[in-house]
């Protein structure tokens, strides 16, 4: 429709620029017509006055002046007549005569220069031309006539013309604009919009609608093609489904988004999947040029987003965007993505108070750090905790009013930020199966014991049927918790805790992406992205993170510092891109590190840096997954040195994008990731002597052995993708029946 309005709109505009270019011509030369045709009878008339004028004032009777004035002057379309002596005042006027002329220096002008001269001026009741002529007496000037004549009806012509010709043209514009319209709807687009909708459908592996371009004999051609592609398609998905079948026993076999389909339809029969997370997969924003939606920074989205793409259901998400509320229905729920809906995005609106208690508080400034090994000691507020509580309820609300016509309904609570809400959801709803994905690392039971809140949290957590950790020593560490905080009978052959008649499974899922298809690598293809920041070194490093201080960017730098000290050959010969996306800016502590890492970016720039130069360039904003794949392919290294981390899939990212087995790792060993990248160069990040050694090594390495490694971790990234991580997952939980 938007395409139709603006071609519609577009013709019109011609139209009204062609009409509009006339009038305005046609305007023109009738003020020039009218113009003319005033100067030429007032010229006329003064002449013949003059020869009746001029021998009365120079016998000086001003009597018979006064009545040859008035008799001319009392014509309609004469605004004033007046006879002037040399002084240029007024010997005799007409009743009428307006003041401006007296004040007009057109009568001294005329007797000065003794030449007829004439002009427009404008009046409050519109325009009047004026014309004089010198009146003369043996060769010397005596005085001057002048007509004044009303020229007012040459606007009133020139705004009729224009007044016809608009109205004229906005019933030209109703009927061709009205005409444009139906012929390109229903003799072009209709039928164009079905055949995108075929397309789409196809694609899918949706049935294809009715025909609906009968008739259109232009498109036929194209039409008759689609038809035989949509055969094609049919035979080859029926094929690959049931391959895809065949397969669903062997998990060890590739996974795809199609073999996930079929796994959902063999295993769920159309039970519907609920996703429960903090972040949600789209955000909307008001900008300058309207309504933008982005996909936010993080692992749950990266991992998820393909899930729920592939398999379809409802994620239940915070609405964070300032435009969330405008795009929502009365649900306030979306269709997503935006550019090609596959599942429901429902979103929960939380106010100032609780974002800042549930998740700046508790969630970022509590949990967090509780969980994370990077020496920032958690703050335990009440108040933040009285928030989380509200919140977690608040969901859970939510999540029992979208699962209140479903039998057995599935949901997959995610994260650290819902540790409330198994137990919350079981306790409503016994048949529903629950499954909690904590995607951060699970800390030791010692560590955990500061929690003041540490029983509730398990308890809440333990409402699940299944909870999942990203590896074995997280599942370890969970038990030890547990049986360490509450009575409980925990069973370590089958990995179970029970606790109230309740059986909880405890496994680990170490999460991952979705791997890309057999793209043939390009040849420098992130290199006009990197001449867009200015980079041009030989060599280019990169990281991808958010502004966390778990993230150890600094400790990053600080490698990269001690690298360039020690070989200084590679100054302004490498560069390396580290790409911060911002995050929690509302928690002091990560606007204190974003602030120092900026600072440590800037000294190490002066430190090392030229004119032609940085050896960091640092970007403080959010990459999309399209933007950050041509810089991947072209870094020459990536550096991972999180000081703790979960999984960290940007570890998996960089070698899925490698289709060229080019380019190395370099990974934290305190990485979830450190176990199944086997091809990484390990560090620990706490070490600027390690981190730099690894890049002289990367940097240096040969290219038979950057294709070894890098070919271990594709393999390792394909094999063990999301799509696989999802169908064990739902697999375990749904053998827990």
């Amino acid at each position: 429709m938007r395409q139709i309005l603006l071609i519609t709109g577009g013709i019109m505009l011609a139209i009204a620029l062609i009409i509009g270019t006339f009038t305005f011509n046609q305007a023109n030369r009738e003020e020039l017509n009218l113009s003319s045709d005033l100067q030429y009878r007032t010229r006329v008339l003064i002449d013949s006055l003059q020869e009746s004028v001029e021998p009365s004032l120079i016998s000086n009777a001003t009597t018979t002046v006064q009545r040859i004035v008035e008799r001319i002057a009392s014509n309609e379309r004469i605004a004033g007549l007046g006879v002037f002596d040399s002084d240029a005042k007024p010997v005799a006027t007409s009743a009428r005569f307006p003041d401006i002329v007296l004040s007009n220096p057109l009568i001294e002008t005329v007797m000065d220069t003794d030449t007829p001269t004439g002009a427009f001026i404008r009046n409050a009741d519109g325009d009047i031309y004026i014309f004089s002529n010198p009146l003369h007496y043996k060769g010397r000037v005596i005085g001057a006539l002048l007509v004044a004549q009303d020229a007012s009806y040459i606007d009133e012509t020139i705004w009729n013309i224009w007044k016809e010709n608009l109205l004229r043209l906005l019933v030209q514009l109703i009927l061709i604009g009205g005409a444009i319209f139906v012929l390109i709807r229903w003799v072009f687009f209709r039928p164009l919009s079905f055949l995108a909708e075929s397309i789409k459908a196809m694609r899918r592996g949706e049935p294809v609608p009715e025909d609906k371009t009968s008739g259109q004999d232009f498109l036929m051609p194209l039409a008759n093609e689609i038809s035989k592609i949509s055969t094609s398609l049919r035979q080859a998905r029926f094929v690959a489904g049931e391959e895809a079948r065949m397969r669903l026993e062997k998990l060890d076999s590739p996974w795809t988004a199609e073999r996930l389909k079929e796994f959902m339809k063999a295993y769920l029969k159309d039970r519907p999947i609920f996703v429960v997370s903090n972040r949600e997969p789209y955000v909307h924003n008001k900008e300058k040029n309207g309504i933008k939606w982005s996909v936010p920074a993080g692992g749950v989205v990266t991992a998820l987003e393909p899930v729920m793409e592939a398999c379809g259901g409802t994620w239940i998400a915070h609405g964070s965007g300032n435009a969330d509320k405008s795009v929502v229905d009365a649900d306030d729920k979306i269709a997503v993505p935006p550019e090609e809906p596959r599942y429901t995005l429902k979103r929960v609106w939380l106010t100032p108070k609780e974002v800042k208690g549930y998740y700046s508080g508790l969630s970022s400034e509590a949990l967090w750090p509780l969980c994370h090994m990077a020496h920032v000691r958690p703050l335990f507020r009440a108040e933040d905790w009285l928030e989380y509580r509200k919140v977690n309820g608040l969901f859970a609300k939510t999540v029992l009013n979208e699962i209140r016509h479903v039998e057995r309904p599935i949901i997959l609570v995610q994260d650290y930020h819902f540790a409330l809400l198994p137990a919350l959801i079981k306790k409503s709803r016994p048949d529903a199966q629950v499954a909690v994905f904590w995607h951060i690392p699970w800390p030791s039971a010692a560590q955990f014991a500061i929690c003041p809140w540490r029983k509730e949290l398990l308890q809440g957590i333990l409402g699940a049927d299944l909870v999942g950790f990203h590896t074995q020593q997280y599942c370890n560490n969970f038990m030890e918790t547990v049986g360490a905080e509450i009575e409980s009978r925990i069973d370590y052959e089958q990995f179970s805790i029970t606790r109230t008649d309740h059986r909880s499974h405890i496994r680990p899922f170490p999460i991952s992406i979705a791997f890309p298809g057999n793209a043939e690598p390009q040849a420098a293809p992130g290199r006009k992205a990197l001449e867009a920041l200015n980079i041009r070194s030989e060599y280019v490093g990169i990281g991808v993170d958010r502004l966390d201080y778990t993230k150890g960017i600094r400790e990053r730098f600080k490698g990269i510092e001690f690298f360039l000290t020690n070989h200084p050959d590679y100054r302004n010969r490498f560069t390396f891109l580290q790409i911060a996306a911002p995050t929690r800016e509302s928690v002091a502590k990560y606007q204190e590190y974003a602030a120092s890492v900026t600072e440590e970016a800037e000294r190490i720039n002066k430190l090392f840096g030229t004119r032609a130069w940085q050896p960091i360039v640092l970007e403080k904003r959010n990459y999309s997954h399209a933007e950050l794949q041509p810089l991947y392919q072209s870094a020459c290294l990536c550096l991972v040195t999180s000081l703790h981390d979960g999984m960290n899939l940007v570890a998996k990212e960089y070698p899925a994008a490698r289709a060229d087995e080019k380019g190395v790792l370099i990974l934290s060993k305190f990485t979830g990731a450190a176990r199944g990248l086997k091809g990484a160069l390990l560090v620990n990040p706490y070490s600027a002597e390690n981190t730099a050694e690894a890049i002289h090594q990367a940097l240096t390495m040969p290219g038979a052995e950057q294709h070894r490694r890098m070919n271990m971790m594709r393999s390792s990234v394909r094999d063990y993708n999301i799509y696989r991580w999802s169908a064990e997952l739902i697999k375990a939980l749904l053998q827990l029946e």
